[in-house]
């Protein structure tokens, strides 16, 4: 049987040729060898690096080159492995769902800094939930607040209940299933939403593993990604308690027109652009 470190040789060199071949191939190639060899044997990356001279069985082999088949044609490495970590959160995930980015953190600490203490007896609505990454994370980190999440995906509500269940606890979370703040009571003190905001227009020119991987339905954003957004800002007079706070990720090339949208729908509020780590403009607040 090979050796570990003849497989993941292997694997590191397929992933590189398909990077530079095809449309489909890996911006990190070695790394997404290390982290699917360690899934199909139970490792972790350390542990993968560490023993090279493990001999693989028939079957080992077997399964990482199919996974790394899956890669070669762009298939998200997520997907395959079946998970994702955000905000110090082992999520699971697969195609009913986005996979969680890492500019999304962002907004959540933000929605922190809104929440002092443990958010005793605030009320906190994630519009949009997916894989449920915001609404856990928030949970998690103050236990005090009451946290809503909604989804028009019946099938993504199913993945963030499995997150909830695993991470927080079931009835932690009141998930709704509906648009937007559909469900959600009056007087929500803080609004998270990472909803749509891709331009039909965009969507064929996206990468091959999102384009072909992960669910249209919460990509596309209508003509100027902006359209349901729109939706949302309607929603917010009857729905945003008094100083409560409003945060929108969206595109850096969308943020002043969203601020615009947002300050509109709500006369009298204040309003601000935050970047992510990156510098972009990444989430746009809106304090009532």
């Amino acid at each position: 049987m090979p050796p570990l470190s003849d497989v993941l040789a292997h694997a590191r060199g397929r992933l590189r040729a398909a990077a530079g071949g095809s449309e489909g191939g890996s911006a990190t190639p070695a790394l997404d060898a290390e982290l699917l060899l360690g899934f199909v044997l139970g490792v972790d990356r350390a542990t993968l690096l560490t023993h090279p001279e493990r001999e693989l069985t028939a079957e080992e082999v077997a399964a990482s080159r199919s996974a790394i088949e899956r890669r070669e044609r762009g298939e998200p490495v997520a997907y395959i492995v079946g998970r994702k970590e955000f905000y110090g959160l082992d999520l699971r995930v697969d195609r009913r769902v986005l996979i969680p980015r890492p500019e999304t953190e962002t907004l959540v600490e933000r929605a922190l800094v809104r929440l002092p203490g443990d958010g005793r007896g605030a009320v906190v609505a994630d519009a949009g939930t997916g894989s449920g990454a915001i609404a856990i994370a928030v949970a998690r980190t103050r236990p005090g607040a009451v946290v809503y999440a909604t989804d028009v995906s019946a099938d993504a509500l199913t993945v963030a209940r499995e997150n909830a269940r695993r991470l927080v606890g079931e009835r932690r979370i009141t998930f709704v299933h509906g648009a937007l703040l559909a469900g959600v009571p009056d007087g929500v003190d803080v609004v998270c939403a990472n909803l749509p905001y891709i331009p039909t227009n965009d969507l064929p020119a996206l990468g091959v593993s999102v384009r072909a991987y992960e669910p249209w339905t919460a990509l596309d954003g209508g003509p100027d990604g902006l359209d349901v957004y729109r939706a949302l800002v309607d929603e917010l007079p009857e729905k945003l308690a008094p100083g409560g706070a409003v945060l929108m990720e969206c595109d850096p090339a969308q943020a002043d027109a969203l601020l615009e949208l947002g300050l509109a729908a709500l006369p009298g509020t204040s309003g601000e652009i935050l970047t992510d780590l990156a510098g972009d403009a990444r989430v746009v607040e809106l304090r009532r």
